[in-house]
This record gives structure tokens, C-alpha cells and sequence, in this order.
């Protein structure tokens, strides 16, 4: 009996100190749309934030800590991307990978600021996120003045004399990219024929192809997620319009060829040169295909942005945001996407978009030359 106590007991200790290793564990988070119309991207952030979580610990964690990571669900709403800052906040977690739309990231930056958590985004462009001259904000992506240029050069390059339509879904991302391509292009001597919204989640699109059709339309610019994009696709094919659609980097994700089906090949759209080609990815992407996970899209940038606050917070030595941040911009970083740099805003300073083209078999390849 004696011995069954003292097996208890020790089993008891061993209890409470497993407890207390895993309490003295670094949460941090991923943030982005877990649900709803843009959950492939959310799924593409997780994949991207639990591998490099796991690297990072099986490499010995950050200061001696191991990381536990934190999943949370915006689905790119901006009330939900609010609160869950606000309960990341709370929890007094020191980094947040997220959001995914312009439209969580920028409402939820503030909730972080406030509750000093250092927030990079894997993927959004709008350039208000790292404008407002918040200390706590960075990205390991590009901006949408940057991305529109070289879309605007592109159409300039290649449908000089043509029918441009520009469409939007009036959200944050989507009329941003729709207005900075409209500047550029417009800067360049091309006034587009048509420019029109439409609402994030609309199904319908007739009445807008209609008009495509009547103005004889070339190529119609899509601000907007990859969905709605891949709708107003087939109602043109539908409608027997040729026309050539072209859209941001939302459209960097297999689901948009499930939506439209071979009547997809020929989209065009801009997004960083492919990381997974990269020899800084080949063992990161090694690794993903053998569980049988694609990189695509934002993957390797959730993965890199995972990379960049762990590096800064082992040069800093200690998790605390701010003085994270100081590193982080004082510094370079080695990532899966090749060498990040930060300026006093926030932004990469290592900037390369391109144009990519969606081909029949549910792929899409870099265009030679493409916008650059």
C-alpha cells in the first residue's frame, strides 16, 4: 500500500511538472479566415503556422521556451478580427501571424496595439495597414500600389489600344487593388471603359456581363477574392465572351480552377515570384508535400513571417513587442522566402511581383517577362 502511495505521488510530481514546463511555453497566434468564402487561405496560414511552430521547437524554441501556437477564426469579418485581437490581447500572447484580409488586419492592428501584441500579416496588401503609424505592425508581403503598377503595366504592355473594364467588391482589399491598378493605369495614358462594384458574396453576375458584352470589353481588372472572380468567369463564358479576366493575388489558390473549371485557363494574376521554387524553400517544401499539403498562396509567407518574429525575438532575447519589433527592424532575416528587410513602416523592402496565367489543367505558371 505504502508503495502504491509513493508510485502516486511520483506520478502526481511527475503531473506537476509537466504542467509547469508547458506553463512556462510561448503562445502565439495565427489569425485568419478559419470559415466561410476565404477559408482555403485560412487553411493555407494555419498549414504555414503549424509547421514553422513545429521547426522552431524541434530546432529548440526561442529563448529556451517552446512555442504552443493559437488558432483563431476571423473568417474576414471585421468585427469577429476585432475581437479575437482583443481576446489575443488578453490572453497576453506577444505575436499574432494574421490576419488575411486588409479588412481584419487593419481593425484588429489597433486591439494589438493597444494590448501590446506585435502583428505581422502574411497577406495583406492594402497600404493603410502600415500607414497609420502604428508601432506594432508589419507584413512579409507587398502592398497594392506596388501590386496594381504591375498589373497597369502588363494591360499597357499587352492590350494597348483594348476595352478595360474595372470591377470591385467594394471591400477594403478588393477597391483598393481596383483603384491603385485604375491610377496606374490611368497614369499611363489608359482610361478604362468601365468601372463598376459589385458586393463581396454575390452569386449573379449577368447584369455586369451584360455590360461587359455591350462595351466590347478586352479585359476586365477584378478587384476581389478569388470566388466572385471565378463566377464572373464562367457567366461570361456562359454569355460567350472571350474576354480576358485579371484579378490580385486572391487568386492564388487551387479552389479558384475548381470554380471555374477548364473555362479558367487564360485568367491572369499578380502575385510574388512562386516561393515554393525558391532554394531557400526546397527542404520547407519537401517537408509539406510528404504530409501531403501543397505550399501554395500564403503558406511559406505564414511560415516566413513565423521565422522573422522568432529570429528577432532570439536576437532581442526576450518576447516582449516592442523590443521584438526594435530587432526586427534593425535587422535582416533569413526566411523560406528568401531575405526580409523592414523599413520604418513595416514593409518589406524586398519587393518583386509578377504575372501569373491559370492554365487548363487547374494550374497556373509565371509569365516570361511578365509584368516586370
Amino acid at each position: 500500500m505504502k508503495s502504491l502511495k509513493l508510485i502516486g505521488l511520483a506520478f502526481g510530481a511527475s503531473i506537476a511538472l509537466s504542467s509547469a514546463a508547458f506553463a512556462q511555453d510561448v503562445t502565439v497566434a495565427v489569425a485568419g479566415p478559419m470559415t466561410g468564402g476565404e477559408s482555403a487561405f485560412g487553411r493555407q496560414m494555419k498549414n504555414g503556422a503549424e509547421m514553422a511552430v513545429a521547426d522552431i521547437n524541434a530546432a529548440g524554441g526561442v529563448n529556451g521556451k517552446k512555442l504552443a501556437l493559437s488558432v483563431n477564426d476571423d473568417a474576414c469579418d471585421p468585427k469577429q478580427a476585432r475581437s479575437i485581437a482583443e481576446k489575443i490581447a488578453g490572453a497576453k500572447i506577444p505575436f499574432v501571424a494574421g490576419h488575411y484580409c486588409s479588412s481584419s488586419s487593419i481593425p484588429a492592428s489597433e486591439a494589438y496595439a493597444d494590448g501590446n501584441v506585435l502583428q505581422i500579416t502574411p497577406a495583406s496588401t492594402n497600404p493603410l495597414f502600415t500607414e497609420r503609424k502604428l508601432w506594432n505592425v508589419a507584413r512579409v508581403c507587398g502592398r497594392d500600389d506596388q501590386q496594381g503598377l504591375i498589373a497597369a503595366q502588363y494591360i499597357a504592355k499587352n492590350f494597348k489600344g483594348k476595352n478595360i473594364a474595372i470591377l470591385n467588391d467594394k471591400t477594403t482589399y478588393g477597391k483598393g487593388l481596383a483603384d491603385e491598378t485604375k491610377k496606374a493605369l490611368n497614369k499611363a495614358g489608359i482610361t478604362e471603359k468601365m468601372y463598376e462594384s459589385y458586393n463581396k458574396g454575390d452569386k449573379d453576375f449577368n447584369a455586369i456581363v451584360s455590360r461587359l458584352k455591350r462595351d466590347n470589353i478586352d479585359l476586365v481588372y477584378v478587384g476581389g477574392y478569388h470566388q466572385e472572380s471565378g463566377l464572373i468567369l464562367r457567366q461570361m463564358r456562359d454569355q460567350g465572351l472571350k474576354t480576358v479576366l485579371m484579378a490580385g493575388d486572391a487568386l492564388a489558390d487551387k479552389e479558384y480552377a475548381s470554380i471555374t473549371g477548364p473555362a479558367g485557363e487564360g485568367t491572369l494574376f499578380t502575385f510574388g515570384p512562386d516561393p515554393r521554387n525558391k532554394p531557400t524553400a526546397k527542404k520547407i517544401v519537401e517537408a509539406f508535400k510528404a504530409k501531403n499539403i501543397d505550399p501554395e498562396g500564403y503558406t511559406l509567407y505564414t511560415y516566413a513571417a513565423m521565422q522573422v518574429w522568432s529570429q528577432a525575438a532570439k536576437k532581442a532575447g526576450t518576447t516582449d513587442a516592442k523590443k521584438v519589433m526594435a530587432a526586427m527592424k534593425a535587422g535582416k532575416w533569413d526566411t523560406v522566402i528568401g531575405p526580409v528587410e523592414y523599413d520604418a513602416k513595416g514593409d518589406i523592402k524586398q519587393i518583386d511581383y509578377v504575372v501569373y496565367k491559370w492554365d487548363a489543367k487547374g494550374g497556373y505558371a509565371e509569365i516570361v517577362g511578365g509584368g516586370t
